[in-house]
C-alpha cells in the first residue's frame, strides 16, 4: 500500500477554512484580482480560503482536493502564478515530453512515433518482480493490470521453464504495448483493456467516460476537447497536437510502466493540455488531467497555471482501502505542490 500512497501523489477535497489571521487580512487588501475564469472556479468548486486565495495573489502554490468518490477516486486542484514565462514556451517543452519528464521518480519515457511502432517500445521491459507475477497471473487473479486477452498471449507464448522465460515475456508485452495504443488510435476507448482483477469487471473506456463528465465547471468551459477526449479518434479538435509517450517511473517499491496520451491545444486566448492516461500497470484503471495556461495582462509577463487531476483506482475501497484514503489524499496535495513549484522555477524567470 505505501506504494499506492506515493503514486497517489499525482492527486484533491475542498476544506472550507477561513483564516482570521492577521496574514489574511493583509493578503485581501492587497491581492490582484484574478481572471473570470479563474475567479469563478475558486469561489464555486474550489472553494479557496481566505489564506489560501492570499497565498495564490501573491505567487505561492496552492493545492486543494475536489469532491469524488472517496472508493474510487482521488482528485485535485492546483494553481500558481508563473512569473515571466509563456504559456507557448511551456507547451513547446512539455510536448518534448521526454525532455520534460526525466531525472527523478521518471525512470524512463519514450515519445512514440506517428503512427507507432514496434521499435518504439524496444527498451520498454517489466520489473523482474511483475515478470515473476505474471507466471502465476490468473484472470481475476492478477497483481499486474493486464487485459484478458494479454493474460491468454502470455499463458501461451511463454514457455516459464526455458531460461529465457523473461525475455519472451517482454518480447510479448512490447507487442501488446504496440497494440494496446494502434487500437486506441484506431477505435479510441473502444481500444481500451477490459481488467477483471476483481469480481466485476473494469472497462477502462467506460471509467474514462464516466471521469470526464464529472470535470468540474472549468474543464467545462472547454467543451471542444472534452468532447475531443471521449470521442478520439472520431471527434476532430482545432489547433491541437497529439502526443503518446510510454513511461517507466518509480513510485515506492514497485515501479510502473504507464501509456498516456497527450493533447496540447492552443486557443484564442489559453493553452490547454489533457493528459489522458491509457494504461498503467499497477494501481490505477485510468486517470485525465487537464492543465490550463491563462495569460493576466493585469499581472504582466506571465501566466497563470491551473491543473485539475482525477485518477481512478481500485486500491481505495473495501476493508484495507479505507485506512488508505486518508494518507493517500494527503499525499495527493504535497504532489500537486511539488508539481506546481517546479513549474514556477523551471519555467518562469529567473
Amino acid at each position: 500500500m505505501g506504494t499506492f500512497l506515493r503514486l497517489a501523489s499525482l492527486m484533491s477535497i475542498a476544506l472550507l477554512c477561513p483564516g482570521l489571521s492577521v496574514h489574511s487580512a493583509h493578503a485581501v487588501q492587497t491581492r490582484a484580482p484574478f481572471p473570470s475564469a479563474l475567479e469563478t472556479y475558486l469561489s464555486t468548486t474550489a472553494r479557496l480560503s481566505a489564506d489560501e486565495r492570499a497565498d495564490l495573489s501573491v505567487g505561492k502554490p496552492v493545492a486543494k482536493l475536489l469532491d469524488a468518490d472517496p472508493n474510487t477516486e482521488i482528485a485535485v486542484f492546483g494553481a500558481v502564478w508563473v512569473d515571466g514565462g509563456t504559456p507557448a514556451d511551456y507547451a513547446r517543452r512539455l510536448s518534448d515530453i521526454e525532455h520534460f519528464e526525466r531525472g527523478g521518480p521518471f525512470v524512463a519515457t519514450k515519445q512514440l512515433s506517428d503512427p507507432p511502432v514496434a521499435e518504439d517500445f524496444s527498451s520498454l521491459a517489466l520489473p523482474e518482480s511483475d515478470v515473476k507475477d505474471l507466471r502465476d497471473c490468473r484472470v481475476g487473479n492478477c497483481d499486474l493490470k493486464i487485459g484478458e486477452k494479454g493474460l491468454e498471449v502470455v499463458r501461451t507464448g511463454v514457455d516459464w521453464k526455458k531460461p529465457t522465460a523473461a525475455a519472451d515475456t517482454n518480447v510479448l508485452v512490447r507487442r501488446l504495448a504496440l497494440e494496446l495504443v494502434t487500437a486506441y488510435r484506431e477505435r479510441g476507448n473502444d481500444g481500451l483493456a477490459v481488467y477483471r482483477d476483481k469480481a466485476r469487471p473494469t472497462f477502462v473506456g467506460k471509467e474514462f467516460r464516466a471521469m470526464a463528465d464529472g470535470l468540474p465547471a472549468f474543464g467545462e468551459s472547454l467543451p471542444e476537447l472534452k468532447q475531443y477526449l471521449i470521442d478520439y479518434p472520431r471527434a476532430k479538435l482545432a489547433d491541437a497536437r497529439d502526443v503518446f509517450y510510454w513511461q517507466e517511473a518509480q513510485f515506492g517499491a514497485k515501479p510502473t510502466i504507464t501509456i498516456t496520451h497527450l493533447v496540447v491545444q492552443q486557443l484564442r486566448d489559453r493553452m490547454v493540455v489533457a493528459s489522458k492516461l491509457l494504461y498503467a500497470s499497477h494501481y490505477f484503471w485510468t486517470a485525465l488531467g487537464v492543465r490550463v495556461l491563462l495569460p493576466d495582462p493585469t499581472r504582466g509577463p506571465g501566466f497563470w497555471l491551473v491543473t485539475v487531476t482525477r485518477c481512478r483506482s481500485d486500491g481505495l475501497s473495501g476493508f484495507t482501502g479505507k485506512f488508505v484514503r486518508g494518507r493517500a489524499r494527503g499525499d495527493a496535495q504535497k504532489g500537486a505542490l511539488a508539481l506546481l513549484t517546479r513549474a514556477k522555477e523551471t519555467h518562469g524567470k529567473t
